[in-house]
């Protein structure tokens, strides 16, 4: 009897921790498409005691390497496939695929920061075939830095709201999706302005580092 109570004691903080582990899954899962808004909502989250701060980022970070590498599969193993089926999607590849081959590191560290460009980017680093390990580690810094920042803005705007709203409860939803519509706009206004422009700074070493170039990867 003792062991059933103490089963029945500890099941709601069992739910309770599952429910927030599904709550990280969906964020990591989700990034690749929400982009900037899930780190800095999840940032926002954390902030408010719903959710750790340090695995909300890890979990958008993580979620987000996980596509990046996936594009990369899809461009070292189905490039031509895709060129032959979908010929509007491969366009931007053109002009990225040649930047890619001359500065290999610094097109694996864009792949977050490469606004207008984050789905064709990792595709054209498989296609170029940049060595697995040196996009694996170059992208991961991409992801993790990535997570950890627009989480930090998520925390540093919840911080902020507190004090200027005090109690920040009554407001918490509206602050939530306010912030979610602000990202997206500001994102989308972004990516559409720097569509044309990743190649060039990728090539100028604006995106990424740019002290120095590793080994060829040839």
């Amino acid at each position: 009897m003792q062991h059933h109570g103490h089963f029945a004691s500890l099941a709601p903080t069992i739910l309770s921790m599952l429910g927030r582990s599904w709550v990280y899954v969906t964020l990591g899962a989700t990034s690749i498409i929400t982009e900037e808004a899930a780190p800095v909502l999840a940032g926002f989250a954390a902030h408010q005691r719903h959710l750790g701060v340090a695995q909300a980022a890890a979990a958008c970070a993580i979620g987000s390497w996980a596509a990046d590498i996936a594009l990369y599969a899809v461009g070292r193993w189905r490039a031509v496939k895709l060129a032959t089926r979908f010929p509007k999607l491969m366009r931007p590849m053109e002009k990225l695929l040649a930047v890619v081959r001359r500065h290999p590191w610094r097109a694996s560290i864009a792949v977050r920061y490469a606004y207008g460009a984050r789905i064709p980017l990792p595709i054209a680093c498989g296609a170029a075939e940049i060595p697995f390990t040196q996009y694996l580690i170059g992208s991961g810094i991409s992801c993790w830095s990535w997570g950890a920042i627009f989480t930090a803005i998520g925390w540093v705007f919840g911080s902020t709201a507190v004090l200027l709203l005090g109690r920040i409860r009554r407001h918490e939803d509206v602050l939530a999706i306010s912030l979610v519509v602000a990202v997206v706009v500001i994102v989308a206004t972004i990516a559409l302005r720097n569509r044309e422009k990743v190649p060039v700074e990728i090539d100028a070493g604006l995106i990424g580092f740019r002290r120095g170039e590793p080994p060829a990867n040839r």
